[in-house]
């Protein structure tokens, strides 16, 4: 019996820690339903599949009425017909299948406690179904595959729909989005501007976009080829930024070193400058690393070799040279920690917690307040790893060994 009577005090034990849990997160997030673009489908503006966008709203209180956050969630891109077929009937092609309600936290908080600069705010999240941070347009479709290469008409049919739900009478607005969304905030950062009233304060934020140019660990360009690709698929050059594809070749113009001095949009970076989907997938991709040796250094960095951790601090030095085109001005910010990370607002232990990380003892959320609100600039850079015991860092499965 008593075999019996351990197992069920675990599984007792197990099921409290799973109702904490539980409650933690409903205590830290809060869950938003789903709306669609129906209209957008006769402008074109569809994803992959030719379904309509989607996004989820949570509608402002208060003060914070007319203050809007518009995010674009992550997801990758697709740089062929094979890769973009792939996702296509999933949810990062499809907004059939979609989850039709996400969890709102951290920068999205509705409580001051959690987020006290922007918890009253209008906030949105929307849905990445296009495979190119929201730049493609191409008329034609392949009646043998239907992929819609579509996402800069998506973007605008978004906004459209946003403005006339109100945004169009903004006070302030800040335009987000998380890794390949946050590529997007950087690439489209002055269009957006554009689209907005000429009288609102107009910021954008990137949260683990800044991708940067280097070669993986066998030696080959592997990004700048894929980079290039996903630009051609998509007929994404068009709607890159003007001051760079006037001086380079369009694929160069989906890296932010080759954009940021440009945008005139004020704008703030925070990223991991170990960051976690770019070490895994472009310093050591699968490709560079057919023996695996790889494998566990970027499932958990504590398990990485001296010589794996030599390299990455390597990567930590090209990724300081490419932020150098962010400069020093005051519209511009920056929060760069040492952390094995990828995507730092939308999880309250990151945005804002008591053991949240730290630069210059200011958390995530502090900056990015003191940066919106013109209280104080902020221009931050983490020492080398180790160095920061505030750190979240990532440990992935081998399930999910590809972000």
């Amino acid at each position: 019996m008593a075999p019996n009577i351990m197992g069920s005090i675990r599984m007792g034990h197990c099921l409290s820690l799973i109702i904490c849990v539980l409650l933690l997160l409903k205590a830290e997030g809060i869950s938003v339903s789903i709306s669609f673009v129906e209209n957008a489908v006769t402008k074109g503006a569809v994803c992959l599949d030719g379904s309509p966008p989607a996004y989820h709203f949570d509608k402002g209180f208060g003060a914070g009425i007319n203050n809007w956050i518009v995010h674009v969630e992550g997801g990758g891109w697709c740089n062929n017909v094979t890769t973009c077929l792939d996702r296509r009937d999933t949810r990062l092609g499809s907004s059939k299948k979609m989850d039709g309600v996400v969890s709102f936290s951290g920068f999205f908080s509705n409580k001051q406690k959690f987020n006290p600069d922007f918890y009253d705010w209008n906030r949105i999240k929307v849905r990445y179904c296009d495979g190119a941070s929201f730049t493609g347009d191409v008329e034609a479709v392949d009646p043998a595959t239907n992929l819609h290469f579509r996402g800069s008409r998506v973007f605008v049919a978004v906004i459209e729909e946003l403005l006339a739900k109100g945004m169009k009478n903004a006070q302030n607005v800040i335009f987000s989005g998380c890794s390949a969304g946050g590529l997007t905030t950087i690439l489209l950062c002055d269009r957006f501007r554009g689209l907005l009233p000429t009288g609102a304060k107009v910021k954008c934020l990137s949260d683990a976009g800044y991708f940067i140019n280097v070669k993986d660990v066998s030696g080959a360009s592997h990004i700048e080829e894929f980079y290039s690709q996903v630009v051609k698929t998509h007929g994404s050059a068009k709607n890159l930024p003007l001051s760079c594809t006037s001086r380079l070749s369009p694929g160069l113009c989906f890296f932010p070193q080759n954009v940021a001095s440009q945008i005139n949009t004020p704008i703030f970076f925070i990223n991991a400058a170990y960051d976690s989907w770019q070490i895994k997938n472009i310093l050591a991709p699968g490709v560079a690393d057919p023996h695996g040796q790889w494998h566990d250094c970027k499932l958990d960095i504590k398990k990485c070799s001296s010589s794996q951790l030599s390299i990455m601090q390597g990567f930590r030095n090209d990724f300081m040279k490419a932020l150098t085109a962010v400069g020093n001005s005051p519209s511009k910010g920056t929060f760069i920690d040492a952390c094995y990370a990828h995507c730092q607002t939308g999880m309250q232990e990151t945005w804002l917690r008591n053991d949240s990380p730290l630069l210059a003892n200011t958390t995530i959320a502090k900056a990015v307040g003191d940066w919106f609100y013109d209280r104080k600039p902020f221009h931050q850079t983490d020492c080398t790893y180790p160095c920061n015991p505030t750190c979240h860092n990532r440990v992935f499965d081998d399930n999910n060994s590809r972000v």
